[in-house]
């Protein structure tokens, strides 16, 4: 029984994680090739009630996901526009973007609290994987934005580490001078992989709102951008460590709601401050690991690129 109910915390774990590691891995693009991106939070947000309201009005989850993905992309192009054209601060632009996203999705879902949706994304089982003792239930029966997103880690670390573009990309948020003296056009490069990671951003709010908890609430992101952003850190900047970091901060948040089944009586305020108190915790020693290993951030992350000064 009690191996039974780990299967089942991990299974949650792995759909709880979900939105994480999609908006984990828009920001893994956009910091790669130079561009930190903070507005993650407010573009879920945006993502997911245009997702839902979408959904809503044409029945097919389908359309309010790529709805969601339009809408996170062109939040993520006003991001683009004022740090790589404007060249202003990324952290206040992105800053504004989460500010400017809580409201207008607050704003916009106003009408649609408490409304129920005719479709959303169910779970189904992988033929054959999801037989697997164990490991079929936690990772092969779920919905297809899950799998979507194994996928997705899959096909990241195969461009970033093993493609011709994965590294001209890479070049650009190490070395732009270097980059543009080599041919690369680092704007067009930088407003590409940030636009996607917006696109991303508004994939995993739609994951939340057609998926997790099929509904809209107001910030019912309810810090897990912020999370993904700590959780590009953890992950060094890695598709396949942001899927286990993902999957370790979605475990630790479902957790909570299962000590009682231990016998363990928690107060339900630390429950839920549990997975932003783990986030701080994994953050201190994760620096510290990273600047023994000297592995650091791309050089030219945070820095706009001026032509004239190379």
């Amino acid at each position: 029984m009690e191996q039974s109910v780990w299967v089942a915390i991990l299974a949650t774990g792995i759909i709880a994680g979900t939105p994480i590691l999609l908006a984990a891995l828009g920001e893994i693009l956009a910091e790669l090739a130079g561009v930190m991106n903070l507005g993650v939070e407010g573009m879920m947000l945006v993502g997911a009630v245009t997702g839902f309201m979408v959904a809503m009005h044409t029945a097919d989850p389908w359309l309010g996901l790529l709805a969601a993905i339009v809408a996170g992309g062109l939040m993520a192009l006003i991001h683009a526009f004022l740090t790589i054209t404007l060249r202003a601060n990324q952290v206040v632009s992105g800053l504004a973007l989460t500010i400017f996203g809580t409201g207008l999705s607050g704003y916009i879902g106003k009408s649609l609290i408490g409304v129920p949706l005719a479709n959303t994304f169910k779970p189904f089982a992988l033929p054959g994987l999801s037989e697997l003792p164990a490991v079929g239930i936690i990772l092969f029966q779920h919905d297809a934005l899950v799998y979507l997103s194994y996928c997705l880690v899959a096909f990241l670390w195969f461009f970033l580490f093993r493609t011709r573009k994965g590294l001209e990309m890479r070049a650009v948020g190490e070395n732009p001078g270097a980059a543009d003296t080599a041919g690369l056009n680092v704007f067009a490069v930088r407003y590409l992989f940030v636009v996607i990671g917006g696109m991303l951003a508004g994939m995993a709010g739609a994951y939340l709102s057609l998926a997790y908890a099929p509904s809209w609430l107001e910030n019912m992101t309810a810090g897990r951008g912020w999370i993904a952003v700590a959780l590009v850190i953890f992950a060094t900047w890695h598709p396949g460590k942001a899927f286990l970091g993902s999957f370790l901060f979605g475990t630790i948040d479902v957790l909570g709601f299962h000590m009682q089944n231990f016998g363990i009586a928690v107060p339900s305020f630390f429950l839920k401050m549990l997975p932003y108190a783990i986030t701080i915790i994994v953050l201190i020693v994760v620096t510290r690991e990273t600047k023994k290993r000297r592995v650091a951030a791309p050089e030219a992350l945070g820095i706009p690129y001026n032509r004239e000064e190379r």
